[in-house]
């Protein structure tokens, strides 16, 4: 793992290469994001963004998600994977929300994920980018980027989200979530990772041994 003083470089060139960049997904409300992300499991923020454009449109809030029903919003997201387990989610989550929050979204990570289909990351996203709260929501891209270079050294999500949450500092935590998700799109790949022009390649932990380190 890098040491302090590194992970501080680390993080300002981060800072540097992708500045305020933050999510892809387009939405209009903290429901609208957590639906987006819902639907972004194993899909692209493109595919996702396609949809909602119309969706969102029809049914912008948890009650029209319920008269839409559940069957129609499987035919609206047809097109993306997982469109039935994430339909299914969807519309007991909306349930929920009409039924025990006035169809608002709850602002805490424990109600967030007792939520169908929400877990840890995607409860940090609505945090993070719907209200604007310290959080590190952990996906693929987090996962391989911050293992890889050395701001964390865990072998799950969790355990990764709590290293980093220790190695940088609160205030920057919702920032260095989208440094490290663009990082992975940009540069850090799952293969074929651009080492030879990283920025951070003379402080990489990957770059030094890559047996050693996460793929």
């Amino acid at each position: 793992m890098l040491t302090s003083s590194q992970i501080r470089i680390v993080l300002k060139i981060l800072r540097t290469e992708y500045g305020d960049r933050s999510t892809a997904l387009t939405f209009n409300s903290p429901f609208q994001l957590l639906i987006s992300t819902m639907l972004s499991a194993q899909s692209t923020d493109k595919q996702v963004n396609k949809i909602t454009d119309s969706l969102f449109k029809q049914c912008p809030d948890a009650p029209s998600f319920l008269r839409l029903g559940k069957r129609e919003l499987e035919k609206r997201i047809k097109s993306i994977g997982l469109y039935k387990n994430k339909a299914n989610h969807i519309y007991e989550t909306c349930k929920i929300l009409v039924d025990k929050y006035q169809g608002e979204v709850p602002e805490s990570l424990e109600e967030l994920t007792q939520l169908p289909g929400v877990g840890r990351k995607t409860a940090n996203v609505v945090l993070s980018v719907g209200f604007k709260k310290d959080a590190i929501a952990v996906d693929t891209h987090v996962f391989r980027v911050a293992n890889r270079l050395g701001l964390a050294e865990a072998d799950t999500p969790q355990k990764t989200e709590l290293q980093l949450m220790k190695n940088i500092p609160q205030k920057d935590w919702s920032a260095a979530h989208h440094w490290l998700i663009w990082h992975g799109r940009m540069i850090c790949k799952a293969k074929n990772p651009k080492c030879e022009t990283c920025p951070l390649k003379n402080y990489c932990q990957y770059v030094r041994n890559p047996v050693s380190v996460i793929k």
